[in-house]
């Protein structure tokens, strides 16, 4: 079979005909498709499979059914093109977003199963039972009832209990970090990060006006003590951020021993530890820095929609030693926040939906990635290689000789498909030849097709100097 024109399910086939039928037509107006029955006679497959291959395009905003008259493409609003000056980050980050584009660059896990409907259904209660005008005015640093949901939840793997009013809730995670920086951590201070890095947390350090330096890594590619060590004794680093159990994208665990000494370093230095929590929850049997950090140099902080889903973009932070400063740059800034959500999410961990979800999500997540590492070395087995990620939503993988992956990610954004080349994890200019690729897929479009296309472009790729 040529895999990489026949798809691997026939409703795959459908979508592909179907996409290609909209792409060949004006984007300006609405077009009517063909009828399922025309379109299971000419691909000669079943009206199950078509109704499938409709209900995909339909589910991606590409086409919307009109009752007793058919299926129309819907007139998408013209998508402003970036400058030609955008950088890569950028434009990813825009293409992920376009109609019509397959992102194999996310790491969002609850798109395998987000936790809006029953979300929602708990607002709605709240709506019904609490009038707005019992309402207290807005609160700047959270929910008291979420503050506490928090405390508690945090509480359960720790020695000494988190406080409610140790608890800060923001509109996403970009702003707590930012508020978190503002608030402790002077301009011009020496920032140290894992590398790889999350790209937001690069660009917020940046912003903030800090100077990053990337962990100096052995020659396995880990984090290597030693030199961490001897680093701390001639740089005057500030503050180090660092994912809480599994390193974020890499997918893999630093000993318990390893962090333990390194958070040992930042004691005697007396170094702020801002922890990465954001895929803490999804796998709590590993060990985390703050079981033994300085509790006094220690905030976490994480955000609600990795877990929950998209209609829960609200981030949190924790920290201790710190409450009146982070307070009082919260109540500086004034968030107003969206009450019964908040008090809904506090209600999600009151009755354990949300410990219930962290597992549900841990094995879907192990499932897909079990399925995309099996699709991986059936179709890139010769050009890329990587472990199995111990948690987290992404695999890290590595091209078998030294090629441009920056070149890959533009090939491929030509043929509509988002892949986060390893560049954008690094401002030192390392992982050149690395990529992050998402498990949290929609396995209903044509991903074994996608992947065929990225090995393709992995082998055709011109060779770092």
């Amino acid at each position: 079979m040529d895999t990489e024109q026949a798809p691997r399910f026939t409703y795959q086939k459908v979508h592909r005909y179907l996409s290609r039928w909209l792409d060949a037509r004006a984007p300006g107006q609405a077009h009517r498709l063909p009828s399922l029955r025309e379109v299971a006679r000419q691909l000669q497959v079943s009206l199950s499979s078509c109704k499938q291959g409709f209900a995909l395009l339909e589910s991606q905003g590409r086409i919307q059914a009109r009752p007793k008259v058919g299926y129309f493409s819907v007139v998408q609003a013209p998508t402003v093109p970036l400058p030609a000056t955008a950088n890569l980050l950028d434009r990813v980050f825009a293409s992920a977003r376009q109609p019509g584009m397959l992102a194999l660059s996310s790491d969002a896990p609850a798109m395998l199963g987000a936790l809006d409907g029953p979300l929602l259904l708990l607002e709605r209660e709240l709506l019904r039972r609490t009038p707005p005008a019992e309402l207290p005015p807005f609160q700047p640093l959270g929910e008291p009832q979420l503050r506490a949901a928090l405390a508690r939840d945090y509480s359960q793997a720790s020695s000494e209990p988190w406080q409610a009013d140790q608890v800060f809730i923001g509109p996403d995670l970009r702003s707590v970090f930012d508020l978190a920086l503002q608030a402790l951590i002077p301009a011009g201070s020496v920032a140290l990060v894992e590398s790889p890095c999350s790209w937001l947390i690069l660009g917020r350090l940046r912003a903030a006006g800090l100077q990053v330096i990337e962990a100096p890594l052995d020659g396995e590619g880990r984090m290597d003590l030693d030199a961490v060590a001897q680093m701390l004794e001639t740089t005057p680093v500030r503050l180090a951020v660092l994912s809480s159990r599994v390193n974020a994208p890499q997918g893999n665990a630093m000993p318990a021993a390893d962090k333990r000494r390194l958070c040992d370093l930042l004691a005697r230095h007396r170094v702020w530890l801002f922890e990465n929590d954001s895929y803490g929850g999804l796998c709590a049997d590993l060990p985390a820095y703050r079981e033994h950090a300085d509790p006094q140099r220690l905030l976490v902080f994480a955000s609600f929609d990795k877990c929950i889903g998209a209609e829960a973009p609200f981030a949190y932070l924790l920290c201790r030693s710190a409450t009146a400063p982070l307070a009082e740059a919260f109540f500086a800034r004034g968030f107003r926040l969206p009450t019964y959500r908040q008090r809904a999410i506090a209600g999600l961990y009151g009755c354990a939906r949300i410990d219930r979800q962290r597992t549900l999500l841990g094995r879907q997540l192990a499932a897909s990635a079990g399925r995309m590492a099996a699709l991986l070395r059936q179709h890139a087995g010769d050009c890329l290689q990587g472990a199995m990620p111990l948690a987290g939503a992404t695999f890290w993988l590595r091209a078998t000789r030294p090629v441009d992956m920056d070149a890959v990610c533009e090939k491929l954004l030509a043929e509509g498909i988002v892949i986060a080349p390893g560049s954008l994890f690094s401002q030192a200019g390392r992982w050149r030849d690395h990529l992050r690729l998402s498990v949290t897929v929609d396995w209903r479009q044509d991903i074994e097709g996608a992947l065929v296309r990225l090995a393709q472009a992995v082998r055709q790729a011109p060779q770092l100097p």
